[in-house]
């Protein structure tokens, strides 16, 4: 077992000796660690040389690890025929295929490559999409293969990250921030993070700004994951946070970003980012749940609104609605839209708040607000309660 061992890490440092190293996987695996499934090793392109990047992969969660290539190769000492009993070298001369059975038995297959070129490390800056998509991120979260190619099921993801970031570059250009050199960004329910890289990647390699960035989320696992990935992209200015919208803390941000976040957890990041002085808001809401229940069909619209689909719809307008009128009352510019086809999501409107010197009639919205809440038979909406100053009541804000 040891001679065929050897002789493929052997295979495996040669390749990196010789830039011929593709990729490598490791499965079948026997440890300790009863949720790990596979160890997949790509090479990363850092400020300080090429180094290994490790993807634990886990049956419900993935970690990374950074590795030079002796440490990389010393790793591999320790789990192969311990941990993992089957791997798989893929070079640009021949694929390896390793497999340690029992009783100390192994073999070493020795094929044809299936892959005759590298991924490229570096980005294309002529590409014609706004987001490269040879960038090393885009392969570690999934939506390219180690070619750089877009795999199938995540075309639609793809077309969505450039569709944002060419409106966010936009809204940008046309905001107080649109001569700014440095800016922080806050992305609230970021999730794996594939906006909040492309974000990031953009305003720091593609404009050249100083960037501040802070993915916010729930699931600590995608929090630990997203870091791993931007330490070994050394993304120094992006990092993220294990913590819910609602009891996140944050004292400044030039722009808050939550696209769908559930229900009242949109209202929880507006509010966030009005109270942050945020020179611009931009969210995509999702599960419109708080309205519904409370409208009471005005006698005009009851033949109408007694269909529950179209009773649905009608909440879901109300509260952005809402939401953008609150927004407006703040001293914000608003607009509402759809920022990319339903075939590609279903959740797919976009709210817009742009800090504006324009005086606003806070008054004239109170009033239109609470008219329209009286209409409909509405008695609360999340973000105009988190407005109102502690101790105030009243219909009026």
């Amino acid at each position: 077992m040891l001679e065929n061992v050897e002789q493929f890490i052997g295979e495996f440092a040669k390749s990196l000796r010789e830039n011929t190293f593709v990729k490598m996987t490791l499965g079948n695996y026997r440890g300790t660690d009863e949720h790990l499934q596979k160890l997949l090793i790509r090479l990363v392109e850092t400020k300080k040389g090429n180094r290994l990047f490790f993807l634990y992969r886990y049956d419900m969660r993935d970690t990374a690890k950074n590795f030079s290539f002796e440490e990389g190769t010393g790793k591999l000492l320790e789990i192969l025929g311990k941990e993992f009993f089957s791997a798989h070298l893929f070079t640009i001369q021949n694929d390896f295929q390793l497999e340690i059975g029992r009783k100390d038995k192994s073999r070493l297959n020795v094929a044809k490559p299936t892959l005759s070129t590298k991924p490229p490390l570096s980005h294309d800056r002529e590409k014609k999409n706004i987001i490269d998509s040879n960038s090393f991120y885009l392969r570690a979260l999934g939506i390219t293969t180690d070619k750089g190619d877009i795999r199938e099921k995540q075309r639609d993801k793809w077309k969505q990250l450039n569709k944002f970031i060419e409106t966010l570059s936009h809204l940008v250009a046309d905001s107080p921030l649109k001569d700014e050199s440095k800016i922080k960004i806050v992305d609230m329910g970021c999730g794996k993070g594939y906006l909040t890289f492309a974000t990031y990647d953009y305003f720091k390699n593609s404009r050249g700004l100083d960037v501040e960035l802070i993915g916010v989320d729930t699931k600590e696992e995608l929090v630990g994951l997203c870091n791993d990935i931007a330490r070994a992209c050394e993304f120094d200015g992006l990092k993220f946070v294990h913590g819910f919208i609602e009891n996140f803390s944050l004292e400044s941000a030039d722009i808050l970003i939550a696209l769908h976040a559930c229900n009242t957890a949109t209202d929880d990041a507006i509010f966030k980012g009005i109270h942050s002085n945020a020179k611009l808001i931009v969210v995509a809401p999702c599960c419109h749940q708080e309205i519904r229940p409370q409208i009471i069909a005005p006698p005009i619209f009851k033949d109408i609104l007694k269909h529950g689909i179209m009773l649905e719809h009608e909440a879901e307008t109300i509260t952005d609605g809402l939401r953008a009128m609150l927004l407006e009352r703040e001293g914000y510019a608003t607009k509402v839209f759809e920022f990319i086809g339903v075939e590609h999501t279903p959740k797919n409107n976009m709210i817009v708040g742009t800090k504006t010197l324009n005086e606003k009639s806070r008054e004239e919205f109170a009033e239109k607000i609470h008219a329209l809440k009286t209409f409909y038979g509405i008695v609360e909406q999340r973000l105009e309660k988190l407005l109102k100053p502690e101790g105030a009541s009243g219909a009026l804000p």
